[in-house]
């Protein structure tokens, strides 16, 4: 908790209020979901309505997560969601009929290849950093890994750390969100992924359009995409990973979690497409 005024100051200087009016004019929203959408692991109700909301009113939704394509398959049918990317970019969920459409970024050669990589990076980062564990929706996962550092076990900075260095000299890519460190290979991303969605479903190239795309996260695995985006949004209890931030989003709503995507769902849909 920072409770020095001089920190608080400083943290508060990084990101304004979600003005709504700023927001009007959007042509959809990509969301992280783990603690954006959720709350101890379940939606959150306030999210849960803004989706139905969303939906209601015509807005496009893509979910792009670091949580593992096991783990989303069922959400995908019980949230409304145009779809669903897994994996930081590694595979997406597209509503098909009753089910989902699995696509992947990578051929299934080259994912055959990276899984016995991945294999031995997690067994190194089990065997060097005391206390990491994998996390508990591990077998739901298939083109990265992931350690867990704050959902059902504990890690310190020093060790997260640790498992971002030994994750990185094993040759992955590594971010760290609200519970996990994730791991893999390749060059796909949660941007790579906006790209992938946006060209996939509607046959349109997001570059010319970036600027009318709002994004929406709460960790430092969020970064890239607040960079990327002009209408980018932080939830407030993005706030607590003030240390590790060197990039903010534009905004940041006044309430955490479900309650703060509401916000910015609330503004979406004032001004959508206009």
């Amino acid at each position: 908790m920072i409770d020095r005024p001089a920190e608080l100051s400083i943290i508060l200087s990084q990101a304004v209020d979600l003005v709504p009016a700023a927001l009007h004019g959007s042509l959809g929203l990509f969301t992280d979901i783990d603690d954006t959408l959720t709350a101890e692991g379940r939606i959150d109700p306030p999210a849960a309505a803004a989706l139905a909301e969303l939906r209601a009113a015509g807005v496009p939704v893509i979910a792009i997560t670091g949580r593992p394509l096991g783990w989303c398959l069922p959400l995908l049918g019980a949230w409304p969601l145009d779809a669903m990317v897994a994996e930081n970019g590694g595979a997406a969920l597209i509503p098909d009929g009753d089910g989902a459409r699995i696509e992947f970024a990578q051929p299934a050669a080259e994912r055959a290849r990276n899984a016995e990589r991945l294999r031995a990076a997690a067994a190194r980062v089990l065997r060097e950093v005391p206390g990491a564990t994998l996390a508990r929706d591990s077998d739901g996962r298939v083109t990265d890994i992931a350690v867990d550092h704050s959902e059902f076990a504990r890690l310190d900075e020093a060790q997260i750390q640790a498992v971002v260095r030994l994750m990185h000299e094993e040759g992955l890519t590594a971010t760290v969100s609200s519970i996990h460190v994730n791991g893999w290979i390749g060059t796909h991303t949660k941007l790579s992924a906006a790209h992938w969605m946006l060209r996939r479903l509607y046959g349109r190239e997001l570059a010319p359009e970036i600027d009318r795309w709002v994004y929406v996260g709460d960790s430092t695995n969020d970064q890239l995409m607040f960079g990327a985006f002009e209408r980018s949004v932080g939830v407030a209890n993005l706030r607590r990973f003030a240390a590790q931030l060197h990039t903010w989003p534009r905004w940041i709503t006044r309430g955490e979690r479900g309650a703060g995507f509401a916000e910015v769902a609330r503004a979406v849909i004032a001004g959508f497409g206009r």
